[in-house]
């Protein structure tokens, strides 16, 4: 059996728009959103480019952390981005 994670990820579209999702299977997830059978709001804002991930060990706490972040707005958004991307360099 796989490795129970679920993940809270934020795509930038194409048009410079973020979105931000839940799933426990990234890889699928990405290719639904790529083949237009994801999100109703990323349909035609391809290609993506995954700017954040985060994997949780509950989809309680994962479902929790993804609403949080849809309450923050564009600017917060770019800074947890950003802090990722640092943490990444360390």
């Amino acid at each position: 059996m796989t490795e129970n994670k679920h993940f809270v990820y934020i795509l930038k579209c194409k048009d410079k728009t973020l979105y931000t999702g839940y799933t426990n299977n990234l890889k699928r997830r990405i290719q639904m959103h790529e083949e237009g059978k994801g999100a109703k709001y990323t349909r035609g804002r391809g290609p993506f480019h995954v700017v954040y991930v985060e994997d949780f060990p509950s989809k309680q706490e994962a479902m929790r952390w993804e609403y949080q972040v849809k309450q923050l707005s564009r600017a917060e958004k770019d800074q947890l981005i950003e802090s990722t991307k640092r943490g990444e360099e360390k």
